[in-house]
C-alpha cells in the first residue's frame, strides 16, 4: 500500500475531536433535503490527487454539505466547481467538474488537502481542533515533498507558516503577509508559497475572486513548476 493510501486509512477513522464527530454525524443523519437521497461521507475528508504531486493545494475544511456528503475535497458544492474548473483550465485536473468520488476526476501533479479535514460548525474551527488535525498534514508534506504550495486562504496560509514557525523553518509568519497572488521564496529547501482567496461563495459571488484571478496564480505556479521561474 502506498504511503498516502496508509495515512488516508488512518484519517478516516480518526475521533480525536468529539464536537466534529458529533456535527459532521448529525449532518450525515440529518442531511440537506436537495440530497435527501445521498449516503452522506460523515467522515474525516482524506487528501487527493496525484501521488507524485509537485504542487499541494491547501484549502480549510469540507463543507458540511460538499466534501463532508462526498467524501471528495472541495466536491459536491460551489466552492469545488470553481476550484476544479480553474485546475482543468491549467492542466492539473482531468476534467472540470468534481461531483462525487467515482465521477473519473484525476489530478495531474496536484494534491488537495486541508488544515482541518472534517467539517467544522459555523465553518469555524478551534485552535485545538487544527493543532490535532496538523500531523495529518505534516505527514503529507513528508510524504509529497512539494515544490509549491498552494494556500487557499489566509487560514490555510497562516496553519502552514505556523508549522514551519514551530519547527524553526522560518523565523516570523508576519514577514509573509497575505495577499491574493503573492509568491514567496521561503528560504532553504522549502516549497515556494503561493497565495489566493478561498474559492468561497462570498469571494466568487462578489468578486472578490474571479476565475481569472485564480487562473493567474494557478499559470505562475505552472511557470514556476516547468522552469523554475516565480513572478
Amino acid at each position: 500500500m502506498h504511503a498516502l493510501d496508509q495515512l488516508n486509512a488512518e484519517i478516516i477513522r480518526c475521533r480525536k475531536c468529539p464536537r466534529l464527530v458529533r456535527y459532521r454525524e448529525k449532518i450525515a443523519r440529518e442531511k440537506r433535503f436537495a440530497f435527501r437521497g445521498w449516503d452522506y461521507w460523515g467522515k474525516p475528508v482524506p487528501g487527493f490527487g496525484d501521488p507524485r504531486a509537485e504542487l499541494l493545494i491547501l484549502g480549510l475544511a469540507p463543507a458540511a454539505h460538499g466534501a463532508n456528503r462526498t467524501g471528495r475535497m472541495f466536491t459536491g458544492d460551489r466552492s469545488g466547481d470553481f476550484l476544479y474548473k480553474a485546475l482543468h483550465r491549467a492542466g492539473f485536473a482531468n476534467q472540470p467538474e468534481s461531483k462525487r468520488r467515482d465521477d473519473g476526476l484525476a489530478l495531474k501533479n496536484a494534491y488537495i488537502t486541508a488544515t482541518l479535514r472534517c467539517a467544522p460548525p459555523a465553518n469555524k474551527p478551534q485552535p485545538s481542533e487544527l493543532s490535532r488535525c496538523r500531523p495529518y498534514f505534516e505527514k503529507e508534506l513528508e510524504i509529497l515533498h512539494p515544490r509549491a504550495i498552494l494556500a487557499l486562504g489566509g487560514i490555510a496560509m497562516r496553519a502552514y507558516l505556523g508549522l514551519l514557525k514551530e519547527r524553526g523553518e522560518i523565523e516570523s509568519a508576519s514577514a509573509f503577509p497575505f495577499r491574493h497572488g503573492a509568491s514567496y521564496d521561503l528560504g532553504g529547501e522549502l516549497p515556494r508559497l503561493f497565495v489566493s482567496y478561498h474559492p468561497s461563495q462570498q469571494n466568487t459571488f462578489t468578486g472578490k475572486l474571479t476565475e481569472d484571478m485564480l487562473a493567474r496564480v494557478l499559470r505562475d505556479i505552472r511557470r514556476f513548476l516547468e522552469k523554475g521561474i516565480s513572478t
